[in-house]
């Protein structure tokens, strides 16, 4: 029987455009930011971001020296955040839904503190919220120093949470983090990015969609 469900953002409660971030830090002077930037795990200076190898100022600092000019905070928020295209109503409500039923309903992304300044604060669902109000907890790979799919990550989740991965349906639109879940014993859904996966995760919680 599910009791938890673990959620990806980016490609799953968030619809990604990887190619809106990718124009907007070629804006920023970052001439190839295409080969830099990935649709799920970073690398260089995106990478150790996400992984908490460096903080934001040092990222901040980093791509300055990379496009050859003082880049400002708020510049690499909205570079960062071109990865948002939408958040889709109907996957908020069935966050809201899950928890009133009583799933435990919890959050593993590998993200970054840029990201975080709009998932986290109160424009994130244009209502006053933000992702916290609808889920349960956030496990963070720059918080936690390690990025799905490492089996450390999913540990310390499960740890954190006290939960069973017999227990626990793990939705990731990433093939490689959905295959590592898998290995711990977690159940998987693996949507493509922007899909709607509600009916199937109502369905294997035993639910009928609302």
């Amino acid at each position: 029987m599910i009791k938890n469900i673990v959620f990806d953002l980016g490609g799953v409660v968030i619809t990604l455009s990887q190619e809106q971030a990718i124009e907007r830090f070629e804006a920023l002077g970052l001439k190839d930011a295409r080969q830099r930037l990935d649709a799920y795990t970073q690398s260089g200076i995106f990478g150790d971001l996400e992984a908490g190898r460096i903080d934001a100022e040092t990222f901040r600092s980093e791509l300055s020296k990379l496009v050859g000019r003082e880049v400002t905070y708020d510049e690499c928020c909205y570079a960062w955040q071109g990865y948002c295209k939408d958040i889709p109503q109907r996957n908020l409500d069935c966050l809201l839904c899950l928890r009133k039923e009583g799933i435990r309903v919890i959050l593993l992304s590998n993200t970054n503190p840029f990201m975080t300044a709009l998932t986290h604060s109160p424009r994130f669902d244009g209502k006053g919220h933000s992702l916290e109000y609808y889920v349960d907890a956030c496990y963070l790979s720059f918080q936690q120093k390690v990025m799905k799919p490492d089996p450390l990550i999913f540990s310390k989740m499960l740890m954190g949470e006290q939960i069973l991965p017999e227990e626990t349906l793990f939705v990731d639109d990433g093939p490689r983090n959905v295959a590592a879940a898998s290995q711990m014993g977690m159940f998987t859904l693996c949507p493509e990015n922007g899909s709607d996966w509600t009916k199937e995760v109502f369905a294997a919680c035993g639910l009928n969609e609302k």
